[in-house]
């Protein structure tokens, strides 16, 4: 789905007046006239659309992430794909107060680059990741890998966010994202048996002696879980419009 087949960020549309809208054939904005609507309505719309066609032009994924409903930014996804960061961190523990930010991998269209702590992970080089996407996608990169990076470099991140965990979760799937890789058949070739706690031992076992073989596996498994936050969301996204979208069932 694209942004341009919703119309629920319109003010006075919800959920069953755009089901309406796409069974009456209306399913992309050029399809739109006010007379699908009453007048007060219909101006809204017309509006919002006039709007979010320059916003869309301009490339401003934020107007999108202001406008749609909670939960429903994954509609704007293929949209804002060329220009998305997909991005995970590891760090030695769970509390951003006492624990540390040992890498981060962020992955777009054309690579993907992992920041090391003590190397190049520094508040500049996140800055600058961070502030050159359009959209960033992460899973339960909300709850934990913003408010992380925001506590440990001293950083107000505001680019929109896309948290798979939630778009997951609107097709029942459940659980970490390797368990849910695992249901998708998505793999992680050579670092299968690597969770969060052996990433915490493996950065330890590098920082006392010097392992550079253990950094290489951690570095390999941060990879993973930034680069396959891209097949994910292409999966996700693609079965939420076949269970929302009216004019595809």
């Amino acid at each position: 789905m694209r942004v341009e087949n919703s119309f629920i960020a319109a003010e006075g549309v919800g959920p069953a007046t755009e089901r309406s809208l796409w069974a009456d054939g209306v399913h992309h904005w050029d399809d739109f006239d006010t007379d699908y609507l009453g007048e007060k309505t219909g101006r809204r719309v017309a509006d919002y659309i006039e709007t979010g066609r320059a916003r869309l032009e301009s490339g401003d994924a934020s107007f999108f992430a202001e406008t749609l409903p909670s939960g429903e930014l994954w509609r704007a996804y293929e949209n804002f794909a060329d220009g998305a960061c997909f991005f995970d961190i590891e760090t030695t523990g769970l509390d951003a107060a006492t624990n540390d930010v040992t890498t981060v991998s962020f992955h777009r269209s054309d690579g993907t680059r992992t920041l090391v702590r003590g190397d190049d992970l520094t508040r500049e080089t996140v800055r600058a990741e961070l502030d050159s996407a359009d959209l960033l996608v992460s899973f339960n990169g909300k709850r934990f890998d913003v408010p992380f990076l925001a506590q440990s470099f001293d950083l107000d991140v505001t680019t929109p966010h896309l948290d798979l965990m939630y778009t997951c979760k609107k097709l029942d799937l459940s659980g970490g994202l390797k368990a849910i890789e695992s249901d998708l058949g998505l793999e992680r070739d050579g670092v299968e048996d690597v969770d969060g706690r052996e990433a915490v031992r493996l950065w330890k076992r590098y920082e006392r002696e010097n392992d550079e073989a253990a950094l290489d596996r951690l570095v390999t498994y941060n990879r993973y879980d930034a680069e396959n936050l891209r097949a994910l969301a292409d999966r996700v996204t693609s079965d939420l419009h076949e269970e929302t979208f009216v004019p595809h069932r």
